[in-house]
């Protein structure tokens, strides 16, 4: 049963001379003074039903924690930061792995990090916020806002590319179903590479038509296989084996899940390339293994897939806060919700703020003005008057030049944290991603400012 604290401090060795681990020793400091931080960490990763008299004690909610902020700050994969846990001596100390602790698994770093939710790092990060406020780094009193793009863990994106994904994922997922109970399918995982290939290779919009028609009916054979395996699969009962039956019926649902992605993926490949329509953007599908990506397009720049973000940050350059889009909305539509979630972290909203020039508009010029903001600056006038943004000329320009500082908190949070694309599965998962690297940073950059 894993415990919020340790009854007995586990042995460390002696902390290293080295500015990275005077960091860690600073951020330990943070954590440790604010104990409701591992609080909320050990509400996730608790499990019920465990007995805490039986089995290993597992992690605690602190290491876990820790894990995290390790994993985050250096691009770990799961395998690279058991490794780092097990023979860095800094990394040890600052996770509390005392020599008795032993090293945690991959899966066991996996499996608790990954329980801790978005919600909970959330809730974490405004902790972090009150206790930077209280130390003097950071006061919410100045801010800035702007958005930028996460991208999904998915390929560029084509109607060809995503029919082979359909049938291969298919074949697979029929292959282990035939494992269970007695079903019979045609692999077309082959043949539909080899149609993908020609298609990809193959100048001009006719001559690929032929291809696309062989490759949609390849697909349209692969899924008529997936109803009667299904089928098979419900049909296996408790008494045949209980982990056989829980096997079965995930799988059931599995491949019923990538039989509707895969049928919207051959009809909007119907409608664009047979019927020369434009299949709007809110009903296509770019990946069936991330079907939560959105097309992300801002002006004329190049289409990202992903989610975009709304990152306020402040005069410290810590995040204060971060919205996870739905879609691609317009940021003119962002900036009085931005304000109001300031208002909500600390009780009061900022005396001046300064946005992109995305967020101008007269409207929110004045409802922001009427929330108590004093000094509203946007990169772009839009027709907006100097004069009525901000008390004089010389605050404005203090304003716009404070703006472009945003522009190195995305790319800090993007570079160290990995934020430029998240790397793990699901919407759940990719949220929870986005406010692990927020905190990394946070915990950091406080660390730094406290330094």
């Amino acid at each position: 049963m894993r415990e919020t604290i340790h009854h007995q401090r586990p042995l460390m060795q002696a902390p290293v001379k080295h500015f990275h681990a005077d960091e860690l020793e600073a951020i330990s400091r943070i954590l440790d003074s604010n104990p409701e931080i591992t609080d909320l960490v050990f509400n996730n990763i608790l499990r019920k039903n465990v007995s805490s008299k039986t089995g290993s004690p597992g992690m605690s909610a602190n290491q876990v924690l820790r894990a995290l902020l390790v994993k985050q700050m250096n691009g770990f994969s799961y395998d690279e930061l058991a490794f780092h846990l097990a023979d860095s001596i800094t990394y040890r100390r600052f996770c509390n792995l005392g020599a008795m602790d032993g090293n945690p698994s991959k899966s066991a770093l996996q499996q608790n990090i990954s329980r801790v939710t978005h919600e909970t790092l959330e809730k974490i990060n405004r902790i972090i916020l009150r206790a930077a406020r209280e130390k003097d780094v950071e006061k919410g009193r100045k801010v800035r806002i702007d958005c930028t793009v996460t991208e999904t863990n998915i390929h560029p994106p084509s109607d060809s590319t995503l029919l082979y994904d359909c049938v291969r994922t298919l074949a697979r997922l029929l292959k282990q179903a035939g494992a269970i109970t007695e079903i019979s399918f045609t692999n077309h995982t082959r043949v539909a590479k080899k149609r993908m290939k020609k298609i990809i290779n193959t100048r001009g919009k006719e001559k690929r038509k032929a291809p696309y028609q062989q490759l949609v009916r390849i697909t349209k054979q692969t899924i008529n296989y997936t109803t009667p395996a299904i089928n098979a699969l419900l049909r296996v009962e408790p008494e045949d084996g209980i982990e056989k039956w829980l096997a079965a019926k995930a799988l059931a649902d599995e491949l019923k899940r990538y039989s509707e992605l895969t049928l919207k993926v051959i009809k909007q490949t119907e409608r664009r390339i047979f019927n020369d329509e434009k299949v709007p953007h809110t009903e296509k599908v770019v990946s069936i293994f991330e079907p939560h990506t959105n097309i992300i397009k801002k002006n004329n720049r190049d289409t990202e897939f992903g989610h975009k973000l709304c990152i306020t940050s402040g005069k410290s350059s810590m995040i204060l806060d971060v919205t996870i889009e739905d879609g691609n909305p317009a940021d003119s539509t962002l900036a009085e919700k931005m304000i109001d979630r300031q208002e909500e972290i600390y009780g009061q909203v900022p005396r001046q703020a300064a946005f992109d020039g995305g967020f101008a508009s007269k409207e929110n010029l004045a409802n922001i003005k009427d929330k108590g903001v004093s000094d509203v600056m946007f990169h772009k006038k839009c027709g907006l008057k100097i004069s009525d943004m901000a008390k004089s000329g010389w605050v404005y320009k203090r304003l716009k030049n404070f703006r472009a500082g945003v522009e190195g908190v995305i790319s800090f949070v993007k570079r160290c944290f990995g934020l430029s694309r998240c790397t793990w599965k699901g919407l759940t998962h990719f949220k929870q991603y986005v406010w692990g690297s927020v905190i990394s940073m946070n915990l950091l950059t406080m660390a730094r400012q406290l330094l």
